[in-house]
């Protein structure tokens, strides 16, 4: 490591601080992303039923990501929906998701009145467990939903292959993970479809939006259909559709128009986090007690939304995460405990008193729903181990990479004394 400072009293002991530059804004915008809307404004043409720009960032995000279909939404969220109501789930139905995920993964089963199971985590990776997630399935499984947390590929090969035994569609929970790779092809590629989310705080951004990826024709076409009112024509009709359900989850020409802009910097800007990423694990990995997220060997790009990693407390003189958290702070470098215990969170759990959920399934089976929800792994890694620095913290430099690095171990050599300050 090539950077060191002089001073290694922790900066919540009166040292100075480790981290001595400013982490990049995010969103990152120019002149380009103005252009893009003056364009979509002076068009008069806002909306996708009657413009052009989401037709083409279709077209463009299709070949990046190397697939055949791309469907543009109002979000990741609503491409999840989309994707489970084009395969007809509903209520009866269950559909294995991570207990480690945004609670969105678990909203949109429950917006179609299945049942949300969720599988314990690898608390290595911070994915979903591939093993566990086999032994969760039952003959009333319609469907397996993996996320690729933080831009990481889970492990694919070990998914398709439970999907294949049990004869099961796949969704990918992308919203995180644009551009990741396994073993040479975009996640999101591997499933039926995939679902990405263009947030106010993902990679590619334009506040709000989302898009399915698929290279199965008839999928796409239904997933067309279900977010356009059941209609299978990029017209308004005063008809009805197709099917028997559908909704509104139609993109502007702002948000593709954004797209289309920010989709320039995004190559560039993940090289920058994949390295500095490899670069920090590789300073971490001379630390005890703490441990970057695992690889699996196929993932052979990681796009990081997030930088996940694992603190042990045992290599810190017992010193408990939310002070080190609060001592990493004072170094002026801002990190969190990240998603918490999805199984146990009395949201999720409320759903078992659900008068419509008591009503298709009774009280016996969302009780025995409860008990299947245990996960103890998840519990462990998020009750005492996970930490989070978010994507933009990784598009500094090597220095930042430096600087944070140092900033654990000044707080390390000092853990005795921070703990003991408590």
């Amino acid at each position: 490591m090539e950077f060191k400072i002089t001073d290694d009293k922790p900066a919540i002991l009166g040292g100075e601080k480790a981290f001595t530059g400013r982490f990049s804004r995010w969103p990152v915008y120019g002149h380009s992303e103005e252009q893009a809307l003056h364009e979509v404004l002076y068009s008069g043409q806002w909306g996708r039923l009657d413009g052009s720009m989401t037709a083409k960032f279709e077209a463009e995000y299709a070949r990046v990501m190397g697939m055949k279909h791309c469907l543009a939404t109002t979000g990741g969220t609503t491409a999840l929906y989309t994707m489970l109501g084009a395969l007809g789930i509903g209520p009866g139905d269950e559909v294995i998701i991570p207990a480690y995920t945004f609670v969105a993964t678990y909203n949109v089963i429950v917006l179609n009145y299945a049942l949300p199971i969720l599988a314990d985590t690898d608390i290595n990776s911070f994915q979903i467990d591939p093993q566990k997630m086999g032994k969760a399935i039952t003959k009333e499984t319609k469907a397996l939903m993996p996320v690729h947390m933080g831009g990481v590929p889970s492990d694919l090969d070990k998914i398709m292959a439970i999907a294949q035994k049990h004869k099961l569609p796949v969704i990918e929970d992308a919203c995180q993970a644009p551009g990741s790779e396994w073993k040479g092809k975009k996640v999101g590629s591997y499933g039926i479809g995939g679902a990405f989310s263009f947030q106010s705080s993902k990679n590619l951004n334009c506040a709000e939006g989302g898009a399915v990826t698929t290279n199965d024709s008839t999928y796409y076409k239904a997933c067309y259909a279900f977010h356009h009112q059941g209609q299978t024509d990029n017209a308004a009709s005063f008809g009805t559709g197709e099917g028997t359900r559908g909704t509104n989850a139609r993109m502007t020409e702002w948000q593709s128009r954004i797209l289309l802009a920010q989709m320039v910097r995004q190559q560039e800007q993940d090289r920058i986090r994949s390295e500095n990423a490899a670069y920090l694990s590789s300073l971490f990995s001379e630390i005890k007690g703490i441990y970057p997220a695992k690889l699996y060997s196929g993932a052979t790009k990681v796009s990081y939304h997030l930088y996940m990693f694992r603190y042990d407390k045992a290599h810190f003189s017992g010193m408990s995460r939310e002070k080190f958290i609060q001592a990493l702070r004072a170094e002026g470098i801002s990190t969190s405990t990240g998603y918490g215990r999805l199984n146990r969170d009395p949201y999720v759990l409320a759903l078992g008193q659900n008068p419509y959920y008591l009503k298709i399934y009774g009280e016996k089976a969302m009780r025995q729903w409860a008990e299947r929800n245990q996960c103890p792994q998840n519990d462990k890694l998020t009750g005492e181990q996970s930490l989070w620095l978010t994507q933009n913290v990784l598009l500094g430099s090597r220095t930042d990479m430096e600087q944070i690095a140092e900033a654990v171990r000044k707080i390390q050599k000092h853990a005795k004394e921070l703990t003991l300050n408590s």
